[in-house]
């Protein structure tokens, strides 16, 4: 019993941080998985439907892509995403004859 209380705020400390870096990874999925099906449902023309099933699939592709990833490489991977999103907005914002 005294090593259960003794292990006790270990295992919250360790649970605390794999469900942050689960909800992280979460988040960065929901992201990209809503930025690519709105872009493709601007370009093909589908409907809601199509858009659910096409996210729900990059989510879960990325999910299995970042199974490993730790905190770190996840906010690396959301600074580049951010950077490339700027660049392309900077490139539509300044596109000749938009």
């Amino acid at each position: 019993m005294a090593q259960l209380s003794l292990n006790f705020p270990n295992q919250i400390k360790e649970t605390t941080e794999s469900m942050s870096v689960y909800i992280l990874k979460i988040i960065s999925g929901l992201m990209l998985a809503m930025t690519v099906s709105l872009i493709f449902q601007e370009i093909i023309g589908f409907e809601a439907l199509s858009f659910v099933l096409l996210s729900s699939t990059i989510l879960i592709g990325f999910m299995r892509v970042v199974r490993s990833w730790r905190v770190v490489s996840i906010l690396v991977f959301d600074l580049v995403c951010i950077l490339t999103a700027l660049l392309l907005r900077m490139y539509i914002l300044i596109a000749p004859g938009a």
